[in-house]
């Protein structure tokens, strides 16, 4: 006998037939989901964002594993070498690596483009299974997957949206349908997740959403799941072992944990500011908020179907929405947490099927559709890179006007040797351009909220900017042409002017 909340699974549900779909409107579909899916692709393509400031450093610690066939436990790239320091994201650095050196600058953007199709077929897969009408599924997976065009740059954080939408695609078939047996790839997929990208974590607290309402619902009717306590108890476990298997072992929950702890970044790194609604985008993400966190209220105020059945309440779109809400509001990077749960939750409201039913729409059989989805693509993939003239001279234009790629020239030309002090941004850049231990990069979580800060207020020509001992002790300074220090050094008796241009400026202290 079935538990009160635990909706049984059809045994032998009857076939049912569909509707015929003509040959005809299955090639059209199938030339509609290739526009879907190559519209985000092709805003990557434009956008062919190659200067990113943490790319740099990781590909220089995938370096670091190669020419040493270990992964690091201590860091061997700033001025504090030797302290301990863990390259958590190892696999994406391997990976970004290998693009770079087969296709240099051109492979940062093919690894971006991969990864935003990828995602843009997950949200897609995520939403047709719960949204009946093709069109509906269309528009709404192009919406969420425009929304995140922000974070479409060469960052780990890509995988990580990748294996989230992956993720709920399998819980919530799972509870709507019943099919236990998908939560088997969960265990895989965190084998992987751990070794690419830190936010495994945000799963895991998804995971545990649905095995609390599983729990729960063994007891309170109006919870209501088609999934055991026993399967998502057993999955959760399961997924946290496969988290162990990395080169830090359960040490990773310790690194997790710094991170989340660690309030400076919220304050000094710009990509971890709450968004500040500049962008289209931005507004798309709160407009699915609020769509999605209205289709539940009106879901939970919908009489059941039968007099004599108890009402049904969402209880785990309305805790994953919470949690939602709080991770993409605290940090715009995490923007990506609204879009996908929203997306899934207005996907499943719209289509006003209950937890009950089982998919009613014919779906077009992807042996006859996939060849002509993949086919489109790639054709307008390869047109798009053309017209958008994604080559190696505009991506080094693009390097050369954000990093400073001319002064690491004459500080090479010149030989000029360290200690080196440089500011936040350029710190990734200059640990691959120059190899030269540097006084502060993106790897925030390894500086510490103290030596940021200290950073930031000397580059902003704070009052005691002359006392840090990083500065002092440096015999080689790079930074912003318009920097606040940058002038006062103009000015310094102990430093001398080496080389200038429109970005950068380069000091090197009088003998």
């Amino acid at each position: 006998m079935d538990a009160p909340g635990q909706v049984p699974t059809p045994s032998a549900e009857q076939p049912r037939t569909p509707p015929h779909i003509s040959r005809a409107n299955q090639i059209a579909e199938a030339f509609v989901l290739a526009a879907l899916l190559a519209a985000p692709a092709l805003v990557c393509l434009h956008m062919a964002l190659v200067s990113d400031p943490d790319v740099w450093w990781h590909m220089r610690a995938a370096q670091w594993i190669i020419d040493h066939h270990s992964i690091p436990h201590a860091d061997p790239f700033s001025r504090i070498a030797g302290t301990p320091w863990q390259a958590y994201s190892w696999l994406f650095d391997l990976i970004v690596l290998k693009c770079f050196n087969r296709f240099g600058l051109a492979g940062l953007v093919a690894y971006s483009t991969a990864l935003v199709l990828a995602i843009a077929a997950a949200i897609y897969h995520l939403i047709r299974r719960l949204q009946p009408d093709f069109s509906l599924a269309v528009l709404l997976a192009l919406v969420a997957s425009l929304s995140l065009m922000r974070l479409f740059t060469p960052r780990p954080w890509l995988f990580t949206i990748l294996f989230f939408t992956l993720q709920l695609d399998i819980l919530m078939h799972a509870r709507r349908m019943g099919k236990s047996k998908e939560l088997l790839w969960l265990p895989l997929l965190y084998v992987l997740w751990a070794n690419t990208h830190i936010q495994f974590i945000d799963g895991l607290v998804v995971l545990a959403i649905a095995l609390g309402e599983s729990i729960f619902a063994r007891w309170w009717t109006p919870a209501r799941t088609r999934v055991s306590p026993a399967w998502l108890g057993g999955t959760f476990i399961a997924c946290i072992l496969a988290t162990f298997l990395n080169p830090y072992g359960i040490g990773i929950y310790k690194i997790a944990y710094g991170l989340a702890s660690q309030a400076g970044a919220l304050k000094f790194i710009a990509e971890m500011h709450a968004l500040e609604f500049r962008s289209p985008a931005d507004f798309c993400m709160v407009f699915l908020a609020l769509a999605a966190t209205a289709a539940l209220a009106w879901r939970t105020a919908q009489p059941p179907r039968e007099a004599s059945s108890p009402r049904s309440l969402p209880i785990f779109e309305a805790l994953l929405l919470a949690f939602a809400a709080v991770v993409s509001f605290r940090t715009g990077r995490d923007m990506w947490v609204m879009v996908i749960a929203a997306s899934a939750i207005l996907a499943q409201s719209i289509s006003a099927q209950s937890i009950d039913s089982s998919e009613t729409k014919h779906r077009p059989a992807a042996v006859f559709t996939l060849p002509i989805t993949v086919a489109a693509l790639a054709v307008i993939l390869f047109l798009g890179s053309r017209v958008l003239r994604v080559n190696q001279a505009r991506l080094q234009s693009q390097l050369a006007d954000h990093f400073p790629v001319r002064a690491v020239e004459a500080v090479r030309k010149n030989n000029y040797s360290g200690p080196l002090f440089n500011n936040f941004d350029w710190g990734g850049y200059l640990i691959w351009s120059l190899r030269m231990p540097v006084s502060v990069d993106g790897r925030a979580d390894f500086y510490g909220d103290k030596r940021l800060s200290r950073s930031f207020s000397t580059w902003n020509a704070a009052s005691d900017w002359s006392s840090n001992p990083d500065l002092q002790s440096a015999n080689l300074v790079i930074g912003p042409v318009d920097a606040p220090l940058t002038q006062l050094l103009r000015l310094d008796p102990h430093f001398q002017l080496a080389y200038e241009d429109k970005l950068a400026a380069v000091f090197t202290r009088r003998k």
